[in-house]
């Protein structure tokens, strides 16, 4: 039976006049779209039009919740309740819930956006907020989180649906979370490159630091972010290479996802 993953993108950024990404032609090339809430980017609009094309395309769709900081489009650490947190969260997975209505289609994971997941993916208690509103929400969404953090501990703390994820267009650190943006070269923007990093995760369950330490992870999502100018060639090279390999690349709600 041929390996399957699912590729993901962040989408749905855009605002208003203010256009963000490449939705257009992402959504043709990945099978899952985490879609913006209106607290980083986004508005209703672009989340109706957006479930409707993933109805078209049969791509899956996901929240995307974020911090409410649309001038540093939730990228900014912000300290805050866990209690409120928590409702922030369940917010934003209710309001693509109400769009997802028009098409008719279910919200099926939740993925933490910028600096909420960033803080999640160390924190545990952050991560459990994050968990809770999913829970409270329904319980049968997919938390999906970054691989062998905090978020993925949180999920099988809670018994959420659980998907782990890996990253083509990011570097890693040796502890396994991600490069920070603030440090040049932390975002792959070479297709090739992003193509032989999706391509090792899978076949090799492992990511590799910038630093070359080698870290065993599971891996059922790999994320391209949609707000970056190379974001469709890095797309397109990581899906033409898994499907040369002979990995069969499925929506999110087609994976087994049994907790490990």
């Amino acid at each position: 039976m041929a390996k399957k993953i699912n590729l993901n993108a962040d989408m749905g950024e855009s605002f208003g006049a203010y256009k963000m990404g490449h939705d257009e032609e992402l959504i043709k090339i990945v099978r899952t779209a985490s879609i913006a809430c209106g607290f980083h980017a986004g508005d209703p609009v672009v989340m109706h039009d957006l479930v409707m094309r993933a109805k078209e395309e049969g791509v899956s769709i996901g929240a995307h919740p974020g911090f409410n900081d649309l001038w540093g489009f939730g990228r900014r650490r912000i300290e805050t309740n866990l209690r409120h947190l928590e409702y922030m969260v369940a917010y934003q997975i209710g309001a693509l819930q109400a769009m997802a209505q028009y098409a008719g289609i279910r919200v099926t994971h939740v993925k933490a956006h910028g600096a909420l997941s960033n803080m999640a993916a160390e924190d545990l208690e952050i991560a459990m907020a994050i968990g809770r509103a999913i829970k409270t929400v329904d319980p049968e969404l997919i938390y999906l989180a970054v691989a062998g953090t905090q978020m993925e501990a949180a999920a099988l703390k809670l018994g959420l649906p659980l998907a782990c994820e890996g990253f083509c267009d990011r570097r890693y650190e040796d502890d396994g979370n991600l490069t920070s943006r603030k440090i040049p070269g932390a975002v792959i923007t070479d297709p090739q490159q992003a193509r032989e990093q999706a391509l090792h995760m899978v076949l090799n369950g492992e990511i590799v630091s910038r630093s070359g330490k080698r870290l065993r992870r599971r891996i059922d999502s790999l994320c391209v972010h949609g707000d970056e100018p190379t974001a469709v060639a890095v797309a397109r090279a990581v899906r033409e290479g898994l499907e040369q390999a002979g990995v069969q690349v499925v929506p999110l709600t087609e994976l087994d996802l049994g907790q490990s």
